[in-house]
């Protein structure tokens, strides 16, 4: 029994990781309506940040956590402005192909900064060691932690987008982004800051990350690939679509590694297919924007 607990753990604790990532995602592709391939290399750098900061500079685990995300938010202005606010108002095939492209040139930037190698950021003294849940299960301390990261991420989502103006300016803008240039919204603005809010999750996730996983240039490639699974499985554009989503693919990675370990590979792609099969737009069925 004991083994299923923790088993359901894992599950948790894998589930909330992803919805911070693909949340991201969700959040990019409900306003801005595009698919931002180059959000795994965005989780990637945010991981290699973090390394840079506690490894290279010596931080603390805590002021890389605060500084990476806004380091990337910041990039993702940049490439805002340089390059996809061309790509808003055409077909959705172009914002892939350049997406795809920043994924690409971001990857090797990666390679050429940091080397091929693998890297490894320690957790701070305070998340080391297990927690003694009962006297016969204990559990990472820094699992913990991420748990608690998830719930928080989950809970301010919620706060933004309906107990704030600011959510409600977002919402306005993927409903119907000319009605809101014609309320005197800025929307040049909330899309320039929607595209970066979403590349501050995505290496929010990449930084909790690190202390879990190894950091090499291959990392952003397996964790898009898995925010495809949980946005498509949830619903593109779905908030509590996202969270079903990651949860449901937690639950396949955590129950299927422990009792399916040989099948777990391909378990997370079944599970998409069935989803596809039934309900081809996701489970939450959401509204596609305007």
């Amino acid at each position: 029994m004991g083994g299923l607990w923790l088993a359901l753990l894992n599950s948790l604790d894998i589930g909330l990781l992803l919805f911070i990532i693909a949340v991201g995602l969700n959040i990019i592709f409900g306003v801005l309506n595009v698919i931002n391939f180059a959000h795994g290399a965005l989780y990637m750098l945010g991981a290699y940040l973090a390394y840079a900061c506690v490894g290279g500079l010596g931080m603390p685990f805590w002021l890389a956590l605060l500084l990476a995300p806004l380091g990337v938010a910041a990039l993702a202005v940049v490439l805002d402005r340089a390059m996809m606010r061309f790509v808003y108002q055409r077909d959705i095939a172009d914002s892939l192909l350049l997406t795809f492209a920043l994924l690409l040139i971001l990857n090797e930037s990666v390679r050429l900064i940091w080397g091929t190698g693998i890297h490894l950021v320690q957790a701070p003294a305070l998340l080391q060691g297990s927690v003694q849940i009962t006297d016969t299960l204990s559990y990472p301390r820094y699992s913990v932690f991420v748990l608690a990261v998830g719930l928080l991420t989950l809970l301010g989502l919620w706060l933004l987008f309906n107990r704030t103006r600011l959510g409600r300016i977002m919402r306005a803008a993927a409903l119907d982004r000319e009605m809101a240039q014609v309320l005197c919204i800025n929307t040049r603005l909330v899309l320039t800051s929607v595209f970066a809010f979403g590349a501050w999750l995505a290496a929010l996730g990449g930084v909790v990350a690190a202390p879990m996983r190894a950091i090499d240039p291959g990392m952003g490639d397996k964790i898009i690939i898995e925010s495809f699974i949980v946005v498509v499985i949830g619903g593109l554009g779905s908030f509590p679509g996202a969270l079903l989503g990651a949860i449901i693919l937690g639950l396949i990675h955590g129950l299927g590694g422990r009792y399916l370990p040989d099948a777990n590979l391909v378990l997370p792609f079944i599970g998409m297919a069935l989803v596809l099969l039934v309900r081809p737009r996701g489970l939450m069925n959401p509204r596609r924007p305007t």
